[in-house]
């Protein structure tokens, strides 16, 4: 019988980097004791996505291990399926490839490739993954794709060529947005960031800390003007609109209210990214266990 790759409904997605092998294991395991779905791992200029989720997999027995995302510049497209193809075949049904396009100063500056027009340079990668060689045991089912898409083509092309999106630094209006582009079967995943902090000031100021690197790259401030937000809000660190637009703060009900808004307007996996109160790197244990799926109701 075919193993088949189910979401879930509530995941995490957080940076590993700073954590030693061992302690990012039992990180994966906790999260997956609290009834956690999936585990989203990000790709930037730090460890390598897939040999990471190859060991969380080692150190998990359920949980789904997603790449949120890795960058279609850091590999040729007969690599990528490669790693898609031997994660699939080593943990069967838990393995999601979250593809993205990266942004133009980390492909040219920092890696020294050619950015290209995103949503063919996308087209033409997937495309290539198709027909890449594998000589590799292959997986019972191959591990569903997801593209990191934001706006209206690269939206259209997740639901019609992949198994859906996950729209990264975004709303609930923009996930309502996305549910209406990409169809009622495609899925639909976005991360949310949550701050266990019910003070206006402290909190807005983490979150200010959080979303600087984001907020200066045209691929989210494109997105973001798409739902009417200006230049004012980008100043500063971001108006306090904005910043409540993009990180839920709040005590736990709140932080669940935000969870909810996105369930209602189309999504049908929520990642949460848990910020440190203290400002510090890594996920947030007290939000997280506070936000378990065990501890619900």
């Amino acid at each position: 019988m075919s193993v088949r790759t189910e979401i879930g409904a509530l995941g995490v997605w957080t940076w590993l980097d700073n954590l030693p092998a061992t302690e990012a294991g039992e990180f994966a395991k906790r999260i997956e004791d609290w009834g956690y779905s999936a585990l989203w791992v990000p790709e930037a200029v730090g460890r390598d996505p897939f040999v990471v989720l190859a060991h969380l997999a080692t150190q998990t027995q359920k949980l789904v291990l997603a790449t949120g995302i890795a960058n279609i510049y850091a590999r040729d497209p007969m690599t990528m399926r490669a790693a898609q193809l031997t994660l699939g075949e080593m943990a069967p049904g838990r393995i999601v490839l979250g593809l993205g396009v990266s942004h133009a100063h980390l492909v040219q500056k920092v890696r020294g490739h050619e950015y290209k027009a995103p949503v063919p340079a996308m087209r033409e990668y997937l495309e290539a993954m198709e027909q890449a060689l594998f000589a590799g045991l292959r997986p019972e089912e191959e591990p569903p794709i997801l593209i990191g898409a934001l706006r209206e083509k690269m939206l259209r092309l997740s639901g019609k060529v992949t198994r859906g999106a996950h729209p990264y630094f975004v709303s609930p209006e923009h996930t309502k947005f996305a549910r209406g582009v990409i169809g009622p079967d495609a899925w639909l995943c976005p991360e949310q960031k949550v701050l266990l902090e019910t003070d206006a000031t402290r909190a807005r100021t983490v979150a200010r800390d959080a979303m600087k690197v984001y907020l200066g790259l045209p691929n989210y401030q494109n997105n973001l003007r798409n739902f009417g937000w200006g230049d004012a809000d980008f100043e500063d660190g971001g108006s306090d609109g904005l910043v409540d637009s993009i990180v839920a703060w709040g005590d736990a009900d709140a932080l669940r209210e935000r969870i909810a808004a996105h369930r209602d307007a189309g999504a049908d996996h929520v990642c949460i990214q848990p910020l440190r109160a203290d400002g510090g790197p890594g996920p947030d244990l007290e939000t997280l266990e506070a936000l378990a799926p065990v501890n619900a109701g």
